[in-house]
């Protein structure tokens, strides 16, 4: 009998801390509402990757699973690269400038010439980046509502809605490969 009842209230505690831990998807304050949907989505993918990587050390920012990996330090930054090259898409319709090719296109491509030079930069660097491309990520979208969200990009089969959706699905893709290279570091 005790055996059972320390079962059943393992069970209930287990029960309600998750029903506490669950979250809500909901249109923060000053947004249309499905915009809002995306941006509450967009924070919560960016608040797990950054509580994934917030505490690494520069050895685990910096390190690569094998040679043709990416490090999880120069992957926030692609990130950001990403975030940022919708945010011209679909608010101004253009690519990268000369100005912004020369600060974004090496981690938006990533491969050898990022292994080469993305590395040494504590992982606040790389998180300060995204932090700054989010800030203005939510600014333009609270100019927009969902007409907009629905509508085409100009001269593109996309509407805006799924070009963010992208960017959540790639930002997801990345969490799951970060945390998984995370699992990979060689203990010191």
């Amino acid at each position: 009998m005790k055996k059972f009842i320390l079962l059943l209230t393992i069970l209930v505690v287990s029960f309600s801390c998750n029903l506490k831990a669950q979250n809500v998807i909901e249109t923060p304050k000053g947004y249309s509402p499905q915009t809002g949907v995306i941006v509450s989505m967009l924070e919560d993918l960016k608040s797990r990757v950054t509580s994934s990587v917030a505490n690494l050390n520069q050895n685990e920012v910096d390190f690569l699973l094998d040679d043709d990996a990416n490090r999880i330090g120069a992957m926030i930054l692609h990130l950001a690269a990403t975030e940022k090259y919708y945010q011209l898409y679909t608010f101004e319709n253009r690519s990268f400038n000369k100005e912004e090719n020369d600060t974004w296109l090496l981690p938006l491509e990533l491969g050898e010439p990022a292994r080469k030079e993305l590395v040494n930069k504590p992982i606040r660097y790389y998180l300060d980046i995204w932090d700054d491309v989010r800030k203005e990520t939510l600014r333009l979208l609270k100019t927009k509502d969902d007409k907009w969200l629905h509508s085409k990009v100009k001269n593109s089969s996309m509407n805006n809605h799924w070009a963010w959706y992208h960017v959540m699905e790639h930002q997801a893709n990345h969490m799951g490969q970060i945390r998984l290279i995370i699992k990979r570091v060689p203990e010191k």
